[in-house]
């Protein structure tokens, strides 16, 4: 694990925002590490509101969007919403779907199959539009690149509205209106929402003309919640605001769908990473054992009784998919060691029986073992197709566009990408993306990387301080739980391996002047030795309030460990990126 240090936040910046705020200056130099330097600032920061969220119609094209739909309903027009099968589309779908039948019913949903259609807007979607007599398609979390999907379409006299965030190419589709943060010519100031959360722009935006305000969208916000966490998009900006928003609603009185869902997981409140973890992968089981369908008819569902019943054939999906997961993960890892491929700079892997719909789980698993850019690929008819995942840091999309003569189709962002190809390309293609990985991609980013915020002293983490960095959330990708480093500690002499294997560290340590204070390290139960009998070491940690029958307190939640060396100086890993700063702001 590489220890890297964010830059120490300006001193100066630092002590005016710690008197402005009246808070110590260790949360003052975290504020001020996020971008975050005056008291206006903080206060947005520490209470989002929705009246924070941007005009829709800033976004290019929205006028042009709102007044097609609204045409649309003035003449009686059938609708289309159609989306991507993953947790990002089938929720935007949910989100439209929903707020639409509110005031007109002539509306439906389509979701392509992973398998008979793959990603983006089908041809088989539009025949199914046109045998409908529906003049008009929303597309959600998708399209942007669907230049012959929407001109094949146009011959069929049906209109195209596409949301998207995903990059765009060189030309957009000739839709009426394409509404995408990425395009260049778009001058909207939030580049980050997720395929929901433009789908959101666009309910805000019909809400608005219909003189509505936009207090009166609470209750979609637990659909946006669920999307933004799922797409792992950053939680900064607009998305803080909406998964604030939007995890009020779970937390309170969320849709019957999520409900149901939720029902099995069993939180007393949820957060982003119950999103991420528990919520999510259920919802993507659908499409993914199953049809993308059945997870909208779930978050769409307004009887409980029937959002039960449809959530129990779900969590069955997703426990089939959790055996499929696991198997495929390790005859990958046995092909990986079975031709020696451990040292190469990617990985790509293939065998045609893989299960579509589990590839893109086993390429994060493969990237979390061996810390490469992975792609894992299957038959999927006459053709191959392949999830990608990236490492911290290299962009797994510009990587795939040094090989597009070598691939049929391909879409993504930078962490995450799919394609596909024909077979007879297949090693050219992977002798062709180790190539280009080989000569890109830095030695660091093959290490994973543990960033620190700041250094502190153990005496620094009190209750007061956890419970003002609570605050800090909604945490996720651009808004992390603040990471800290402390050292030289000692244990005191209780630490144990837990956990049904031992995988786990439970102690307790002190530093010179403060402590004890308890702590967990989930996965770190083999570095136990090196704490024991009062070894010196250094430890990365987020700090949490615990709670335990009835009692509360401070712990920390460790995330790595390192001996204390002789020489400090030389301690490499205080030494690769930087030295870590000695003292607090």
């Amino acid at each position: 694990m590489r220890w890297t240090y964010k830059p120490e936040p300006d001193a100066d910046r630092t002590a005016l925002l710690a008197d402005a705020l009246q808070v110590d200056p260790l949360v003052a130099g975290l504020l001020v590490q996020r971008g975050i330097c005056t008291f206006e600032e903080a206060r947005t920061f520490f209470r989002p509101e929705l009246e924070h969220l941007h005009d829709p119609f800033l976004m290019q094209d929205m006028h042009r969007a709102v007044t097609r739909i609204e045409e649309a309903i003035e003449r009686g027009e059938r609708i289309l919403i159609y989306g991507d099968y993953d947790v990002d589309g089938t929720s935007a779908v949910a989100l439209l779907i929903a707020y639409l039948r509110e005031f007109y019913t002539d509306v439906a949903s389509y979701i392509p199959d992973r398998y008979t259609e793959g990603y983006g807007v089908s041809l088989q979607g539009i025949d199914f539009a046109s045998d409908n007599e529906m003049t008009l398609i929303i597309a959600l979390d998708c399209g942007v690149k669907a230049i012959e999907q929407v001109a094949y379409a146009k011959e069929r006299g049906i209109d195209f509205i596409i949301c998207d965030h995903h990059r765009p190419g060189p030309q957009l589709p000739d839709a009426i209106a394409v509404l995408d943060p990425k395009r260049e010519d778009c001058p909207y100031p939030y580049k980050e929402l997720c395929g929901c959360g433009v789908g959101f722009k666009l309910i805000q935006a019909l809400h608005t003309r219909r003189g509505l305000d936009v207090e009166s969208l609470m209750p979609y916000l637990d659909l946006v919640a669920v999307a933004i966490a799922a797409d792992i998009v950053p939680i900064t900006g607009e998305n803080r605001v909406l998964s604030h928003f939007g995890l009020r609603v779970i937390n309170d009185n969320p849709r019957p769908g999520l409900k149901a869902i939720m029902g099995s997981i069993r939180r007393d409140s949820y957060k982003v990473s119950d999103l991420v973890f528990q919520v999510a992968p259920r919802l993507n089981a659908a499409g993914r054992m199953e049809h993308g369908q059945m997870a909208v008819r779930l978050l769409t569902e307004r009887d409980a009784r029937l959002a039960q019943e449809q959530a129990t054939v779900i969590e069955s999906l997703n426990e089939e998919r959790r055996g499929m997961d696991r198997q495929i993960t390790e005859e990958a890892l046995e092909l990986i060691r079975e031709h020696r491929e451990e040292n190469r700079m990617s990985t790509v892997v293939y065998k045609q029986d893989w299960h579509k719909g589990v590839i893109g789980i086993v390429a994060s698993r493969l990237t979390e073992t061996y810390y490469r850019p992975t792609l894992v690929f299957t038959k999927s008819g006459d053709r191959l197709a392949a999830s990608a995942r990236s490492v911290r840091g290299f962009d797994v999309y510009e990587a795939l566009q040094a090989c597009a003569d070598c691939i049929e189709q391909f879409g993504g962002h930078t962490y995450a990408a799919g394609l596909t190809l024909h077979e007879s390309r297949f090693e050219e293609f992977k002798s062709r993306f180790e190539k280009v990985v080989s000569n890109s991609i830095q030695p660091e980013q093959l290490q994973p990387e543990l960033q620190i915020d700041l250094r502190v002293h153990l005496h620094q983490i009190t209750t007061r301080l956890v419970r003002i960095l609570e605050q800090f959330a909604p945490f996720g990708p651009g808004n992390p739980s603040p990471v800290f480093e402390a050292g030289p500690l000692r244990d005191t002499g209780h630490a144990r391996r837990v956990g049904e294997a031992g995988d786990h560290l439970k102690l307790a340590v002190v530093q010179e002047g403060a402590g004890p204070l308890g702590g967990i390290g989930f996965g770190l139960g083999e570095k136990l030795s090196m704490i024991q009998g009062g070894a010196p070491f250094h430890a990365v940690f987020s700090a949490e309030q615990n709670n335990w029958q009835g009692q509360s307190g401070v712990q920390l939640k460790v995330r790595d460990l390192e001996a204390e060396a002789p020489d400090q100086e030389s301690f490499s890993k205080y030494s690769r990126e930087r030295k870590a700063p000695s003292n607090t702001p």
